[in-house]
């Protein structure tokens, strides 16, 4: 299988905090990976190094063969600058905890500000694309509203229509959940199961364990920087082996 995310024996300091330890992983195309464990357990910055939103201290990750964020230049590894960063991302769909839409401009204009001014699109083609995806995302009669009149889910939706108007072959969501109410949960989740039906490669950072289960190829906990449990959902939910992968199956679970 085609590997389109390969971190290898990466760390991550903030001060004299650890926070990734030597953490490797592939990710293949078209497979769908869950990471769950406990608040700090390094899930949300090693997502946000897949695309150079954290720098990394020590190791590589590539996606899609690709070494992302550095080059290497005289046997070391240096930053590459914004711009170039910016381009390895344009195939590399984010989601956040929060929304972060444009809160000026209306639902149709949030989606279509990234092929427009990123990728240099045709605005009327892009807006074809864009009223397509809100339409898919159920949102096709909200074009014109502004985000702040939206339910949370509604927002997340919005994000998550943004993000597939880039044509990303890879999607990252950071608990993408994780603000929304309770009622509002299951709107979101039901788009990123519908991405998983059609094949698109996810890592997504998530406390919801049902849906990892339902969806994920891969099911990885975290413990202090390193992954502990990784197997199948049956493997990993049913079965753990490490200690403080029961305890916290079992905290979560209950």
């Amino acid at each position: 299988m085609t590997v389109m995310v390969s971190a290898q024996k990466v760390h991550k300091y903030f001060g004299n905090s650890h926070v990734l330890r030597g953490l490797s992983l592939d990710v293949h195309k078209g497979e769908v990976v869950c990471i769950l464990g406990a608040s700090g357990s390094g899930k949300s910055t090693f997502l946000r190094t897949i695309n150079h939103l954290e720098t990394i201290d020590s190791g590589r990750i590539y996606v899609e063969d690709i070494l992302v964020g550095y080059e290497p230049r005289d046997g070391n590894l240096h930053e590459l600058a914004d711009r170039d960063v910016c381009k390895q991302r344009q195939h590399i769909g984010m989601v956040f905890q929060h929304f972060n839409l444009f809160g000026h401009r209306t639902v149709l204009e949030n989606v279509v500000e990234g092929p427009v001014h990123v990728l240099g699109e045709d605005r009327k083609e892009v807006e074809k694309r864009a009223i397509a995806l809100l339409t898919r995302v159920g949102l096709a009669d909200y074009l014109h509203a502004l985000p702040r009149t939206l339910s949370g889910g509604q927002q997340q939706r919005v994000a998550i229509a943004r993000s597939l108007a880039m044509r990303p072959h890879l999607m990252l969501f950071d608990e993408p959940t994780s603000a929304l109410d309770p009622e509002l949960v299951a709107e979101v989740l039901s788009v990123i199961r519908d991405l998983a039906r059609e094949g698109m490669t996810m890592v997504i950072v998530t406390h919801e364990v049902a849906f990892a289960r339902e969806v994920a190829d891969t099911i990885l906990i975290m413990a202090e920087g390193v992954i502990i449990e990784r197997g199948t959902p049956a493997e990993v939910l049913d079965s753990p082996q490490h200690e403080r992968a029961k305890a916290f199956l079992a905290s979560v679970l209950k």
